[in-house]
């Protein structure tokens, strides 16, 4: 017996996911210099009043990275 292979190519989509029980966005900041980071949260300006006060102590600190966290979802077009 020889096997055999079965191909089905698809089409498959990728969006961001907003349904009603997606997780959340997440953001936070991190610091280009030393590599400390903000906490996550859902809301921006908490790691943005990070970056503030992280910038303050220390004034040599001037470039950072924004992280953000944002759940993709797929399907199988029909």
């Amino acid at each position: 017996m020889t096997p055999r292979s079965v191909l089905r190519y698809e089409t498959w989509t990728l969006q961001p996911d907003r349904e009603p029980d997606a997780e959340p966005v997440l953001y936070a900041m991190q610091c280009a210099v030393d590599g400390e980071a903000s906490p996550t949260s859902e809301d921006f300006a908490e790691p943005q009043d990070w970056v503030l006060r992280h910038c303050g102590q220390n004034p040599s600190h001037h470039t950072y990275r924004e992280v953000i966290t944002r759940p993709w979802r797929t399907w199988r077009q029909t």
